[in-house]
């Protein structure tokens, strides 16, 4: 049975991954800059928003619908009936109801499984690296779904920090983070997306220092010995994410890791100075 695979520019997957999977779709979600709309990750980079995030006006707003369009005339083209599409967190973007809203149109001709991942960036990216590797294996698309769960839900965590709140306030993402007494108090949280798919405060640090130190306590409280697939994000300090990683990988037993980037979508509303963990226990 074939199967297109649909996810949005949240999932912060490389060129490299999406160029190898010939079954998945990526739908970039928007940035506004001064008024300007560009495609996330195709018109404009990380690099480029955080040299300019605090110079010029930004914000995000939802994927442009004609770029859904020309991928389900793709899949049609193809002869692919069958269509998972899995969407960053609805408690975080309205992109999951603008696509519930356009697969309307599409019901007669597809049939369309939609799954909220309730997170996002590279936990997201992992729940599509999951569903592609279940497809290849010919599992039933009912039973893909009780495999995202249980990734999502039970073995896998993803957290962050960030040096300033004033980001996550701008862009209006501050969900049930604590507000300006981090900021005061120089007090860094260490952020979660809940299982209803909104950002909260796991823990927190007094300084970055501290915060990044309870982030690989959290991590190995989680999976201890168990192997696991790791991702570090991160926004503009590549050299201070490559030694975190070589810490997490002395304490954790990593099958594969990757360094990369936040997507600047999600970097918008973090800021350039952000440290993400995000882990999935290997079955």
């Amino acid at each position: 049975m074939k199967v297109a695979l649909i996810t949005d520019s949240g999932a912060n997957l490389s060129k490299e991954f999406i160029a190898k999977h010939k079954n998945l779709y990526v739908i970039p979600l928007m940035i506004i800059i001064n008024g300007t709309s560009y495609r996330d990750q195709i018109e404009v980079t990380a690099e480029e928003v955080y040299q300019q995030i605090d110079e010029k006006q930004m914000t995000t707003s939802l994927p442009n619908m004609d770029d859904l369009k020309d991928v389900f005339d793709n899949i049609q083209a193809k002869g692919i009936k069958d269509v998972l599409v899995i969407n960053i967190s609805s408690g975080l973007s309205g992109t999951y109801n603008a696509f519930r809203l356009a697969f309307e149109t599409y019901q007669q001709s597809f049939n369309i499984t939609h799954y909220d991942s309730k997170t996002l960036g590279g936990a997201q990216g992992y729940l599509v690296e999951e569903a592609l590797e279940l497809l290849a294996k010919n599992v039933a698309i009912p039973e893909i779904i009780k495999a995202l769960d249980q990734q999502r839900y039970h073995d896998s965590l993803a957290i962050y920090t960030i040096n300033t709140l004033k980001y996550l306030k701008r862009g209006g993402r501050i969900g049930k983070v604590e507000g300006t007494i981090g900021d005061i108090l120089k007090i860094k949280p260490v952020i979660t997306v809940n299982d209803e798919g909104v950002y909260v405060t796991l823990s927190k640090g007094f300084g970055l220092t501290r915060s990044l130190l309870k982030m690989k306590d959290l991590m190995v409280e989680k999976f201890g010995d168990h192997a696991i697939d790791l991702t570090v994000h991160y926004g503009d300090d590549l050299e201070k994410a490559e030694s975190l990683s070589q810490t997490l990988t002395k304490v954790l037993n990593v099958r594969n890791i990757i360094l990369s980037p936040l997507t600047p979508v999600l970097g918008i509303h973090t800021g350039p100075m952000m440290f993400s963990f995000i882990a999935r226990k290997v079955k």
